[in-house]
């Protein structure tokens, strides 16, 4: 284990190592939220409301966590969740996100905002899942599905709670936009982080060349450093459910929505033909103060019957796993600390991530009684907030 990782234990760690690596502004891009945050206190917060309910002197000793979803079977019921920019964190981030999950037997989500194409992710790992963001502009809609269906994606999600740029002040202070803009603020301050200017971004430059965003579109996307800040995503304040369910006529394998909160909505995603849907309130980047996916997950869970709920936002360790299956979602995404983690100490760091996570459910599992991730219940939970 690299001496960085050796003071890693728990999730929270990797930020404060990834904290000192790497710019400001990079930093601050993937640790905040929208205006005042009020969106990421609460992700963590609901978690808290929470408490779980152990039983004793049952035997435990064979303990799976092992997890079915859409016909395939997991080693752990988490997942890697998309991430924009994720290379701009560690050198070709996005894959060792992939190389790392498939090596853990659980999935990764290559993102539409990503700096590594899909087709090389998929190359890179056994991920088939890829997220997508919609363009308003039907006409560029059926060439980008047939682009992830010729790279041998299976499961498409797409986020649907940007149709407007969020008012992320912390990345105006900083002076981090996408494109990137190389103002003398940005330059100073990643000029003040040697380390992740020579081991991430000149080791980019040298290998692979500027990065630009791949896969906003069916053809390559604009450079991450740019003085044309245009990039491809006018038009989503349109989308409605009909595209949905143009894309649903398209995409010829599993199709689920991210970024609902509302139990109406997951009532229109079940009526419009999806497979399934990922609670989020986008980690709190969009919406500031939007409700806490887990607030909502008992009410949207009781409505959908066994159409596949699953969540994000805010789980930082195991027993937040735990509570979230135990209040019926199907499956649970990890974003920030996996990115954290890749900035840290790339894929190995990941790993040591993925690691940590399954050890704390395994641990958990034994100290409540249980031998499978199956017997969480409701049960075995108690809310103690009123």
């Amino acid at each position: 284990m690299p001496r960085r990782l050796k003071h890693c234990y728990a999730l929270e760690d990797f930020e404060t190592q990834a904290r000192r690596k790497l710019p400001r502004l990079i930093h601050g891009f993937v640790a905040g939220g929208a205006e005042t945050e009020a969106g990421i206190r609460d992700n963590r917060a609901s978690f808290q409301d929470y408490a779980l309910v152990p039983r004793v002197l049952r035997q435990v000793h064979d303990r799976s966590q092992e997890t079915s979803l859409f016909g395939r079977t997991y080693g752990a019921p988490f997942g890697i969740a998309p991430m924009g920019a994720a290379s701009l964190c560690g050198y070709l981030a996005d894959i060792a996100l992939a190389r790392a999950a498939a090596a853990a037997d659980v999935p990764m989500v290559g993102a539409g905002a990503g700096l590594i194409s899909f087709e090389d992710i998929r190359k890179a790992g056994a991920t088939a899942w890829a997220q997508l963001y919609i363009p308003g502009d039907a006409a560029r809609i059926d060439p980008l599905i047939d682009r992830l269906a010729a790279a041998g994606y299976d499961t498409l999600v797409v986020t649907v709670d940007v149709n407007v740029p969020a008012n992320r002040e912390n990345n105006l202070r900083n002076g981090f936009r996408l494109p990137i803009v190389p103002t003398p603020q940005v330059m100073l301050d990643c000029a003040l982080h040697p380390g992740w200017l020579l081991g991430t971004f000149a080791r980019t430059l040298v290998t692979h060349g500027m990065p630009h965003f791949e896969n906003m579109d069916a053809t390559r996307g604009p450079p991450i450093f740019s003085k044309n800040q245009v990039r491809n995503i006018a038009k989503r304040d349109e989308l409605t459910w009909e595209h949905m369910k143009l894309i649903r006529r398209r995409w010829p394998g599993k199709l689920v929505i991210k970024g609902i909160l509302s139990r109406e909505d997951a009532r229109m995603a079940r009526e419009s033909g999806m497979d399934g849907i990922i609670l989020s309130n986008h980690g709190g980047r969009q919406l500031d103060g939007a409700v806490a996916p887990l607030r909502v997950l008992p009410e949207v869970v009781a409505d959908s019957g066994p159409f596949p709920v699953m969540i994000d936002g805010g789980i930082r360790r195991g027993s937040d796993i735990l509570k979230a299956l135990a209040l019926g979602a199907r499956f649970v995404f990890i974003g920030r600390p996996m990115l954290f983690a890749a900035a840290v100490a790339g894929e190995q760091g990941i790993a040591h991530a993925i690691a940590l996570v399954k050890a704390e459910i395994d641990r958990n599992l034994a100290l409540m009684g249980l031998s499978d991730i199956a017997e969480l219940v409701p049960d075995s939970l108690r809310r103690i907030v009123p």
